[in-house]
Formats: structure tokens, C-alpha cells, sequence
């Protein structure tokens, strides 16, 4: 019967020791980079977002959206901007919507 040798790896290198080893934490992969909507309260605007979608659920993003505009043909900057961010917190595409939406110029009846 033939044997082969086969040298010992390295402890750094063997296919166990990566695996049992820890890898590097990354940075997290979401949405809550800079910008004029996401940031705009922190922890308060993401407790808000919480409370709002307790009551509302699922339409929770498009009542905040609503409450927006509301604010907005009211002419009230600061309660648009609250409303927007919290819609922003739920539902990233809603608000971008929303965004665009109240950006456009009106057209011309």
C-alpha cells in the first residue's frame, strides 16, 4: 500500500480555521444616507414613522404622502417636510414620487 504526504497547512490558511474565523463587519447596505428627506429628525422622525404605521399599516406611506400634499397647499414648509420624511422612512419609491410630484411645475388649465 502506497502513503502520501501530505503537509500540515497553516493554521491561518485551512479551510476550518476561515470558516470558524470572523469575518470583517461591512458598512450596512440601506437607505439612510445623507439627504434632504432622510435625515431630516433622526430618531424622532423613525419613531414617528413607527407610531404612524401602527395606525394606518399598510397605507401607512400613502397617508403620510397625503398629509404632505395637505401640508404643502397649505403652505405649511415645515409640516410638508415632516410628512415627506416620514414617508420617506416607510416607503422610499412613494416618496420619490411624492418629491417629484410636488416639484413639477402645475400646468397651465
Amino acid at each position: 500500500m502506497t502513503v502520501h504526504f501530505a503537509a500540515a497547512r497553516t493554521p491561518e490558511g485551512s479551510p476550518v480555521a476561515r470558516a470558524l474565523s470572523r469575518r470583517a463587519i461591512g458598512k450596512p447596505a440601506n437607505d439612510n444616507g445623507p439627504g434632504d428627506l432622510r435625515n431630516a429628525g433622526g430618531r424622532n422622525v423613525l419613531s414617528a414613522a413607527l407610531r404612524h404605521y401602527v395606525r394606518h399599516g399598510e397605507a401607512a406611506a400613502r397617508e403620510a404622502a397625503a398629509q404632505a400634499r395637505r401640508a404643502r397647499l397649505a403652505g405649511d414648509a415645515g409640516a410638508y417636510r415632516w410628512w415627506a420624511s416620514i414617508c420617506q422612512t416607510l416607503d422610499r419609491r412613494c416618496a420619490a414620487e411624492l418629491v417629484q410630484e410636488t416639484s413639477a411645475p402645475k400646468a397651465a388649465s
